[in-house]
């Protein structure tokens, strides 16, 4: 019996960590998230596209929007964890999340939707992983290509077509920070008809773009080929 267990342990682990390499260079077939919008009747539709081929204002509004801190962390932004953790605490009725594009990644690729403490380890696991074997670049070029954009709507590209009638090598910074700013809830903070939540926060990704664009950690990552 021990041996039958060892053998699917290590047929397991073999089989992720070689998704995990693969997926170094080629994406995602599909994702649990997507199987699932698919199966709810939302839709799906998503175009890869490789990072140079993605508007270098659409890279900046994301970090700008969901994790600044993006180049120099190792996966986990731990002030923000605790200043979210803070929150829960003291307001139990609301849900303040703390997630980097790293985490968001993880949970987008390898796992499903869900706020549970074994979800939450396993994305803990696969945020480590990724971080020790992409690329900063490989992990936003994963990211843009796979977060949820609106209803049924996968990636930068499906989101620029369907929004702005181009494609992402195009967006403008108005655009991408519009985009960018729907992404704590996408279904809900519409980009066309746009929100009342995308129309305020919109004009604040584009003063952090701002802040950000001198910054050589963040150009590198933005500009590096």
């Amino acid at each position: 019996m021990f041996r039958i267990i060892k053998k699917i342990f290590l047929f397991i682990l073999f089989s992720h960590l070689s998704y995990l390499i693969i997926l170094r260079f080629v994406g995602p077939p599909i994702t649990l998230t997507q199987i699932s919008s698919i199966l709810q009747g939302e839709g799906f539709h998503r175009d890869h596209v490789g990072l140079e081929d993605i508007s270098s204002n659409a890279r900046l509004a994301v970090m700008a929007a969901e994790d600044q801190l993006f180049p120099d962390h190792n996966g986990f932004d731990i002030k923000s964890i605790q200043q979210a953790l803070s929150y829960n605490k003291r307001k139990p009725g609301r849900i303040r999340g703390a997630s980097t594009i790293s985490q968001q990644v993880a949970k987008n690729v390898f796992l499903w939707q869900g706020r549970s403490w074994i979800r939450k380890g396993l994305e803990v696991y696969f945020t480590f992983m990724i971080e020790l074997c992409w690329s900063k670049r490989r992990i936003l070029e994963v990211y843009l290509n796979e977060a949820e954009m609106g209803k049924g709507i996968y990636g930068i590209e499906a989101a620029s077509r369907k929004y702005f009638n181009k494609s992402a090598a195009k967006l403008t910074r108005t655009e991408a920070a519009m985009i960018a700013a729907s992404l704590p809830n996408p279904v809900k903070y519409t980009v066309k008809p746009v929100s009342r939540y995308v129309s305020k926060k919109y004009p604040w990704v584009l003063r952090q773009m701002g802040n950000l664009d001198g910054d050589p950690d963040i150009r590198a990552i933005i500009f590096e080929r």
